[in-house]
């Protein structure tokens, strides 16, 4: 306390803190930028282990034989769905039932807020279909899900032929302790949204749906199947969920466990694991894997059914079945007993799953790097922002002090005049402003589309994104309207104590998304931190108008979609980049206003307006 109550030492502190501040916010960044990418090589990730004791060995004998019937099933259930044109639901009723399960439908109905073109609906309509085996041997107290979800334009034939040749094994055992509901649904995740909203008695999504006629007890587990064919040469495994969550990490190591135990080759983000770590190249290939996982967890979608089973605090994977290639091929029968494995571990679980990881990024299915390894990465990012934070408000206080008490002391800093008041008035208008803008941009797009296509030749969906484009466009008027609200009163070190206030602001943000989407918070911390830091009304403002417009949210999002496909070794041109850059803004918004999720309300609200403020900040006159 005394360095900070005696005015000589808190005057060596400032000038010491004035001196430094640039070349430890350079070291800071860097630090961030290198702890990130050292995360795929050891020692920073780790091996995965089991820690929940009931799954700690695959000592379990699975039976499952059904290959050929469940081809049978598959066969029947495409026929009948070329028939039908939709979801051959009396099929699927009759069939659950004649393999001994209680069966029972549900309706459901959701207009979605504009249409959906990639998948070309609107009015969605459809129906569930589920069947319950109860549990011989215990009271329908708990549960497990195995899950198929049909769209419209992809049958998954294969993966129902499956799951009711599972059903028909399972029903002739007598050891199951815990219910399990083979689930069907319609339209997608929409059918998946639709009955967990009806079985958890809850509406967050605005769906119309009717209630259940029967349920089973809580749900412990869940698992989403996706086959493309009924022969596989690998399984890719899905985590990310809605809005980043992800599942408890036991769930992951079991599946993989089994995977081993028959022989099944299994990829993460569609790549192979890596066998040497002691050299180079595996954690290079780990890395790619590791950032890959990074912008699918960033983008806040559920990249599976099982994302959705996430918001209900239900450990969930999906497992898609990959056809390629490959020299190694599996039929239904190797899936089948994969999948009977992890449903007999499962069943002995005493409690939820909770001893293993909720917080973790992988650079391969057999090692992890936890959340304290990782957030030191985002941590060094916003030390940046603390510490020109700190710069600046060491330099109002000195300039406000007046020379006496100010002692000469000097930093890198701008000259200042050391009488005139900041006037804390003055940033009323540029926040305010700012925020209506952000507000306008959540709001508009949904509100004003069909006004715009009365007066444009355009589609509802195109209308959402070009008013999307033209409000977030409108926001580099900022620093115009601003200065016209506050005329000449703005004082010269107006534009420090706006740059405090944003800096605060960023940080907090970032603070509090990498706590919960460490990857989303970590890419906004690595493209916004830089300009953030280095915005200034002084020096060439062309170049840093520049480095803020390629550091924006929609900046950041075009060059994430851009390296993502670099990634998946599909490289875009630039015409393709910017379509499937529109296709995502129409998406992000589809998927708030259908699931809930965040980030477009995260962008808009929070993220778009602090930018408009260094925005401000640069122009300050």
């Amino acid at each position: 306390m005394g360095l900070l109550s005696d005015p000589v030492r808190r005057r060596a502190l400032a000038r010491l803190v004035l001196r430094l501040n640039a070349p430890l916010c350079v070291l800071s960044y860097v630090a961030g930028i290198a702890w990130f990418l050292a995360l795929a090589f050891p020692p920073l990730t780790q091996r995965t282990y089991m820690s929940e004791n009931a799954m700690g060995s695959t000592m379990v004998e699975e039976q499952f034989a059904g290959g050929e019937r469940a081809r049978g099933f598959a066969r029947d259930f495409a026929a009948h769905r070329r028939k039908t044109g939709a979801l051959p639901v009396a099929w699927l009723e009759r069939t659950m039932r004649s393999v001994g399960l209680e069966v029972y439908t549900q309706s459901f109905s959701r207009k979605l807020p504009f249409p959906d073109e990639t998948r070309e609906r609107y009015m969605v309509a459809g129906t569930n279909v589920y069947g319950i085996l109860r549990a011989p041997r215990a009271a329908s107290t708990e549960s497990l899900v195995l899950t198929v979800p049909c769209g419209p334009d992809s049958t998954n034939s294969q993966a129902v032929g499956l799951l009711l040749a599972l059903a028909a094994h399972f029903r002739g055992q007598i050891y199951w302790a815990k219910d399990i509901i083979f689930l069907v649904t319609e339209q997608d995740l929409l059918g998946t949204e639709a009955w967990l909203e009806a079985y958890h008695d809850t509406n967050v999504t605005g769906m119309q749906s009717s209630p259940l006629q029967g349920r089973a007890g809580a749900i412990q587990a869940a698992l989403a199947l996706e086959l493309s064919s009924d022969v596989v040469t690998s399984l890719d495994v899905a985590v990310e969920g809605l809005n980043g969550q992800l599942p408890n990490l036991d769930l992951l190591n079991l599946f993989q466990t089994f995977c081993q135990k028959g022989g099944l080759l299994c990829t993460l983000q569609g790549k192979l694991q890596p066998q040497d770590w002691t050299s180079v190249d595996g954690p290079l290939q780990g890395l790619q894997t590791l950032l890959l996982m990074t912008l699918q967890q960033a983008s806040g979608r559920p990249h599976g059914a099982h994302g959705l089973f996430l918001r209900y605090r239900v450990e969930a994977l999906t497992i898609r079945g990959i056809n390629s290639f490959r020299q190694y091929k599996y039929d239904l029968v190797a899936v089948g007993k994969a999948l009977e494995g992890m449903f007999r571990k499962l069943n002995h679980l005493l409690e939820r799953l909770h001893q293993s990881f909720f917080f973790y990024v992988l650079p391969a299915l057999s090692r992890f790097v936890s959340i304290g390894l990782y957030m030191p990465a985002a941590g060094f990012l916003l030390l940046v922002l603390g510490l020109k934070a700190l710069e600046l408000w060491m330099q109002l206080h000195e300039a406000g002090a007046g020379p006496q008490e100010a002692g000469g002391a000097s930093g890198p800093g701008p000259p200042v005049p050391p009488a005139q008041s900041v006037g804390l008035a003055s940033l009323v208008a540029p926040l305010l402003i700012s925020q209506a803008m952000g507000l306008a941009l959540y709001v508009l797009p949904v509100l004003g589309q069909h006004v715009a296509t009365q007066h444009f030749p355009v589609a509802e969906a195109e209308a959402v994104v070009l008013t999307l484009l033209a409000i977030y466009a409108a926001g580099l008027a900022l620093p115009h309207s601003t200065h016209r609200v506050m005329g000449a009163q703005a004082p010269d070190r107006g534009w420090m104590a706006l740059k405090l206030v944003a800096l605060i602001y960023l940080a907090l943000q970032l603070a509090c998304v990498a706590l919960t989407n460490f990857s989303l918070g970590f890419l906004l911390a690595a493209t916004m931190v830089p300009a953030a830091a280095l915005t200034h009304p002084c020096g060439p403002r062309l170049l840093y108008a520049a480095l803020l417009v390629l550091t924006s949210p929609a900046a950041a999002l075009l060059g994430c979609l851009f390296l993502w496909r670099e990634l998946q070794e599909a490289p875009l041109s630039l015409a393709e980049g910017w379509q499937l850059f529109l296709a995502a803004l129409a998406q992000g918004v589809l998927d708030h206003h259908t699931y809930g999720a965040l980030l477009f309300p995260l962008l808009a609200l929070g993220l778009y307006p602090c930018w408009l403020l260094f925005w401000n900040v640069l122009f300050w006159k």
